[in-house]
């Protein structure tokens, strides 16, 4: 059975912790940064554990990512 790819998108984008949780990083801090104040950008910083519903979607894209 041939290698699977992994998609250099998914990759850039969510890393696994440890425990085996997929954390994110949320968007749009750089977009029309000006008019958001510090606090708003600040709380763009944080790394979330994305959605149960959605680790199916992001295991295909990792394959050998995830556990």
């Amino acid at each position: 059975m041939p290698k699977l790819k992994t998609h250099k998108g998914a990759k850039s984008r969510f890393h696994i912790t440890g425990s085996g949780k997929i954390m994110r990083v949320k968007g749009g801090k750089s977009h029309l940064r000006r008019k958001k104040s510090a606090r708003t950008k600040r709380l763009y910083d944080e790394t979330i554990p994305v959605q149960p519903q959605d680790r199916a979607k992001i295991k295909r894209l990792l394959p050998y990512g995830l556990k």
